[in-house]
């Protein structure tokens, strides 16, 4: 019988200093833990990044995680997310091989995921969509029938709901 490992989103505030990432990257490295996708923006206090990072590892090693990436000295906050409780989207652009024959059956399919057309060409087109990770999924797949040129996705960015500060 196997278990699936869990998928886990964390918030980190860090000082914008040269290897604040590379400290935190590694913190889960040495827990075991793969990082799915990893986005670094400005926060809204430009002195400071925002981390977001999905990964998937046991439960047990994620508090330590946690405690460990606090006791870094760029890091101002750490903690992890549950999906109840953030608002989460995901932007990926998608370059499908679509010719005037194809071209309708994907913008239908566009169209259904209100995903919009950034470039059009004679044989291909390029789609932006933003959503859920389950959303873009299954977007992907159903373009899969058609040959997808590129693929590009930002990964996970969450905020918290309501008043409280991620």
């Amino acid at each position: 019988m196997s278990t699936s490992v869990p998928t886990h989103n964390l918030s980190i505030f860090v000082a914008n200093r040269p290897g604040a990432l590379a400290r935190i990257a590694q913190t889960f490295s040495r827990r075991g833990f793969n990082i799915e996708s990893l986005v670094v923006s400005p926060a809204a206090n430009s002195d400071l990044s925002r981390m977001t990072i999905t990964a998937k590892g046991r439960e047990a090693g994620l508090e330590q995680i946690i405690m460990q990436c606090n006791k870094l000295v760029d890091v101002l906050a750490c903690r992890e997310h549950t999906d109840e409780e953030v608002v989460a989207r995901e932007l990926a652009l998608v370059k499908v091989a679509a010719d005037s024959t194809r071209r309708a059956e994907v913008l239908q399919i566009a169209d259904h995921f209100r995903a919009k057309t950034v470039d059009l060409a004679d044989k291909s087109i390029v789609l932006e969509a933003t959503g859920s990770s389950e959303k873009i999924d299954a977007m992907v797949d159903l373009l899969r029938k058609f040959k997808i040129i590129e693929l590009v996705r930002t990964g996970k960015v969450i905020m918290a709901r309501g008043e409280r500060e991620t």
